[in-house]
């Protein structure tokens, strides 16, 4: 029996076991692995994973909080790597372009900085999303304190024609791209 995280009472649901732990050993070859050997495991893979849920499963908030952890020691080798290969002017450089690409999108007028869905099918609030966006904007431009957590726990209320989920996403996780790259 398994004891990696705590597990919720039978009656709830938590994340599935089995998958927890087979993610959690690729995560563990891949973060072992030499520099140029081939794996599936990155901080964006670790931003990106879902797990399906289960009766008696782990704590979601467990795990989440340990990938949190994960993907924060990942993007720091990632970059530590990439330094080493091509220089932190680049690095840098890349980061800055990303971060442009973002403000250039929250240049936007509100409401109209992301693509809508059409009216009968639910998105992210664009109020909401609006909002953040400026906090994501002082963040870029004036130096208002963030954290990567602020952004990796944003949520917004959904609304009919809203602004197109996926969309916003990108733009979140490319700012925590941004974020962990300049750590």
């Amino acid at each position: 029996m398994s004891t990696t995280f705590p597990r919720t009472r039978r009656s709830r649901l938590g994340y599935s076991v089995d998958q927890v732990e087979d993610f959690l050993e690729e995560a563990r070859h891949a973060y072992a692995a030499e520099r140029g050997e081939p794996t599936i495991v990155s901080a964006e893979v670790i931003r990106r994973t879902a797990f399906d849920m289960q009766k008696g499963g782990y704590s979601t908030t467990h795990v989440d909080a340990a990938l949190e952890r994960l993907e924060d020691a990942f993007a720091g080798r990632e970059r530590d790597r990439t330094f080493a290969e091509v220089g932190d002017t680049a690095w840098f450089a890349k980061a800055r372009e990303t971060a442009q690409a973002v403000l250039d999108r929250l240049d936007r007028p509100e409401g109209h900085r992301f693509n809508r869905v059409s009216f009968l099918s639910t998105g992210y609030h664009p109020k909401d999303v609006d909002a953040f966006g400026d906090k994501l904007t002082g963040y870029f431009q004036d130096g208002v304190a963030m954290s990567v957590d602020e952004v990796r726990g944003a949520s917004f209320r959904t609304k009919r024609g809203g602004y197109t989920e996926a969309q916003v996403d990108l733009v979140l996780d490319a700012v925590i791209d941004v974020m962990l790259a300049v750590r």
